[in-house]
């Protein structure tokens, strides 16, 4: 029987160990998925809430935002914002559009149809002032017997007033540039019509195509139809007409005549007095149109009855 008393005693003890640490990373790993569900319901957020506009716009903005930042465009942004691409707010409901697009913003002016009703009411202030200037001279005992010797028209550069020389009627001395007492009158009671109407004027002088004995060398036609307009401008403006209103003062010489078939008519010994209308005022005031560009103009048959034709010749003397 054996001893049970010398065998050795076994104790088994098992040794627990503590499980390794695990770290942090769980930690990161939720704030990733807690920063995912907040953008991605911020995201569910923004489509409820934004117009189809903005939508649109935003859209559009990713797919190709340098064209639309520089150039701009439908869905581009809000066109009244100063930055391409921004909008007022994103909240609102009538969303991104341009504002050429928008009906409530689109204002469309027609210039052509605009210029061409400034010249209508242009031409019927003329056509007025050219029938208060007819009445004036057949109520106006002085004008009326000159009448035949006045003649307005409209042109196209506004309403034309020439006063011109009839047969033993001159407006001046012969060849010089002081005025008869009755063409002072005329000119004096035209200048107190013309500021009836804000149109600026021109005037220019204008003889037959006699010439001095000295030719073109001195004194001219040239230095006589200019101070006859000079003349002429001082009794416009002695008769009421304001200085401002005066653009242009030329002598033309016999370089633009109503009979050109007969240049020594004394019809084409004249002054021309011109209403201008806007265009012709531009025109002039920029230096891009002479005063006068019209071709010779033919004498009509009324014109021809003012006056027999004048038979003179250089060697007879000046006769203008």
């Amino acid at each position: 029987m054996s001893d049970d008393s010398q065998r050795p005693i076994i104790v088994k003890r098992i040794k627990k160990s503590a499980h390794g640490h695990h770290g942090g990373a769980w930690k990161i790993a939720y704030a990733d998925f807690v920063t995912a569900m907040m953008a991605f319901f911020l995201l569910m957020w923004l489509l409820g809430s934004t117009a189809k506009g903005d939508l649109a716009g935003i859209s559009e903005y990713f797919k190709t935002p340098l064209k639309v930042a520089m150039q701009g465009g439908s869905g581009s942004g809000d066109s009244s914002s100063v930055i391409k691409g921004g909008g007022k707010d994103l909240t609102r409901k009538d969303g991104q559009v341009q504002k050429s697009m928008d009906p409530r913003e689109k204002k469309t002016i027609n210039l052509q149809a605009a210029k061409a009703e400034f010249e209508r009411q242009e031409l019927k202030k003329l056509q007025g002032l050219k029938e208060r200037m007819e009445k004036a001279i057949e109520s106006n005992p002085m004008l009326k017997q000159f009448k035949d010797q006045i003649l307005i028209d409209l042109t196209t550069e506004g309403l034309r007033i020439q006063i011109v020389d009839e047969k033993n009627r001159p407006m001046f001395d012969l060849g010089g540039s002081h005025m008869k007492n009755y063409t002072v009158q005329i000119l004096q009671e035209i200048g107190k019509m013309l500021n009836e109407v804000p149109n600026r004027v021109s005037l220019s002088g204008h003889t037959d195509a006699t010439p001095y004995s000295s030719g073109e060398k001195g004194y001219s036609n040239w230095e006589l139809s200019a101070d006859r307009a000079n003349s002429s401008r001082r009794e416009l403006i002695a008769g009421g007409m304001a200085e401002s209103k005066m653009l242009r003062v030329v002598g033309l010489a016999s370089a633009i005549m109503l009979d050109s078939n007969d240049p020594n008519n004394p019809i084409n010994r004249r002054i021309s007095l011109i209403v201008l209308n806007k265009d012709t005022e531009d025109a002039i005031s920029s230096g891009g149109k002479p005063l006068e560009v019209k071709s010779q103009e033919q004498v009509t048959p009324a014109l021809q009855q003012v006056a027999p034709k004048e038979k003179t010749s250089a060697a007879e003397g000046k006769n203008q």
